[in-house]
């Protein structure tokens, strides 16, 4: 009975532990991302080649780190450059919307994502960066 009483709640813990398991922990992120970024960025962050710049291995991200949370909300007309291939055809809608958590984890959900390995963006960071858009 001793061992049973051991055993049941370490069943339970293991239980809950391997339903947590994700490879990216930035889960609204990722949601938000599939919600409103990846019909034209596509699942995988690859874009649409010579309309939508890729979002995978994208050096804009760290190129214009300060600059992402107002694309993010604002959206983005005109030229940009990613990976030395011209965008600017398609113009990117912003998501008025959304809040400074929101931005950050859906900037940490890419930043993290398909071979990106941007240093994690604080919410403070998301903020002065807000700051300088509006």
């Amino acid at each position: 009975m001793k061992k049973l009483i051991f055993i049941l709640p370490l069943i339970t813990i293991l239980t809950f532990a391997a339903c947590s398991n994700d490879d990216n922990v930035y889960k609204q992120g990722k949601t938000l991302y599939t919600r409103m970024c990846a019909n034209c960025h596509q699942e995988n962050g690859e874009g649409l080649k010579g309309l939508v710049p890729p979002l995978a291995k994208a050096d804009y991200l760290s190129t214009h780190r300060s600059e992402l949370s107002c694309v993010i909300k604002n959206g983005l007309k005109g030229n940009i450059v990613v990976n030395g291939v011209t965008y600017g055809t398609q113009e990117m809608l912003g998501i008025k919307g959304m809040t400074e958590f929101e931005i950050t984890n859906i900037m940490n959900y890419i930043g993290t994502s398909w071979g990106n390995t941007e240093k994690l963006w604080t919410v403070d960071e998301v903020r002065e960066g807000l700051k300088d858009c509006e």
